[in-house]
């Protein structure tokens, strides 16, 4: 880990709990098998003889290694880590103040209220879909724009870090309007 790297404020580094180098662009099938093979080290069968002292410590460790491969799971939480780890929590925190990202989440939300009130399956199957590819989209951005961040350390400044900023902010946007169609698709 690059010199400088600030310990997480909520629970230590996600990443080094899981002995993987600080990325956006994680593998999944890499973080399920870190996950299930430290866990495996961990397991009660493993520490039966042991105190309750370290029994308790092998259950703490545990609890991280699972709190960590959530973290790390889920897009927008990894990038809130690696924000912080470069020591830019208050990016985290910022809303969107793109106006273009602003009026294309209005125009997307009319869309889909259209969609709603019109109980258009179809229309709200297309915004769906076009929501997943978006989403992708802004991972493969983010993972790039992360890349040169984290191999430069703390501070991190410049064209990376703005497009890092910009990219969070339509992530956690495309996540929610993610969840909204889910939730309109549940109620039609």
């Amino acid at each position: 880990m690059p010199s400088g790297w600030r310990r997480t404020t909520n629970m230590r580094n996600p990443f080094q709990i899981l002995g993987l180098a600080p990325t956006f662009a994680l593998d999944p099938s890499e973080l399920e098998r870190r996950q299930r093979d430290l866990n495996r080290a961990l397991h009660p069968d493993r520490h039966a003889g042991r105190s309750p002292a370290e029994r308790r410590e092998s259950l703490s460790r545990a609890m991280d290694i699972n709190q960590a491969c959530r973290v790390l799971r889920d897009p927008a939480a990894r990038a809130e880590a690696l924000f912080e780890l470069l020591g830019l929590r208050e990016v985290a925190e910022r809303t969107v103040n793109d106006p273009a990202l602003l009026g294309e989440m209005l125009e997307q939300r009319e869309m889909l209220d259209e969609a709603r009130r019109e109980k258009d399956n179809g229309r709200l199957h297309a915004l769906k879909l076009d929501n997943e590819e978006r989403r992708r989209r802004v991972e493969a951005a983010l993972a790039a724009a992360f890349g040169p961040l984290v191999e430069a350390g703390p501070p991190a400044r410049g064209a990376e870090l703005e497009a890092a900023r910009r990219l969070y902010g339509e992530l956690k946007y495309v996540r929610r309007f993610g969840e909204e169609v889910a939730a309109i698709e549940d109620e039609m």
